[in-house]
């Protein structure tokens, strides 16, 4: 009798890798995680198996759509990493994510630039008005009584 190569336990040889979850469904973001978070949070008392990954799959979708803007807006201020103002002018000028992160307050954000069109100086066509009148243009103008 020849001595057989077979592996205590009964077991038939290699094992096959094991393939997660996120590797099957093309993800980034952990299913097996969101899986986990799922259960602890008991939002349900039963769930499908493919909430997680759709779960997952939106949340990676939300996270490149973030990280896309940020990094747009990162190179419009010449930087090459992205900060947490990055972060906010991304989010604040899109439309969508916007309203989505309405009430989120994002730390070391700051605000978007904005002044009111009524605080800022009036346009004055001083220049079309002398123009037309040649009168007007030659008289000095008087001081403004206090």
């Amino acid at each position: 009798m020849e001595p057989t190569s077979k592996p205590a336990g009964g077991r038939r040889g290699d094992r096959k890798k094991a393939v997660s979850k996120s590797v099957k469904a093309g993800l980034q973001f952990p299913v097996g995680r969101v899986a986990r978070f799922l259960k602890k949070g008991r939002y349900a008392q039963r769930y499908g198996g493919g909430a997680p990954v759709y779960l997952a799959a939106v949340l990676e979708y939300l996270a490149a759509e973030v990280l896309e803007l940020a990094g747009n807006a990162a190179r419009d201020n010449k930087k090459n990493r992205i900060n947490p103002r990055h972060v906010l002018l991304a989010v604040r000028n899109d439309e969508e994510l916007g309203k989505l992160l309405q009430g989120v307050t994002i730390a070391s954000g700051g605000v978007l630039p904005n002044i009111n069109p009524v605080l800022l100086p009036k346009k004055t066509s001083s220049s079309s008005s002398s123009s037309s009148d040649p009168e007007k243009a030659s008289k000095p103008k008087s001081p403004k009584k206090a």
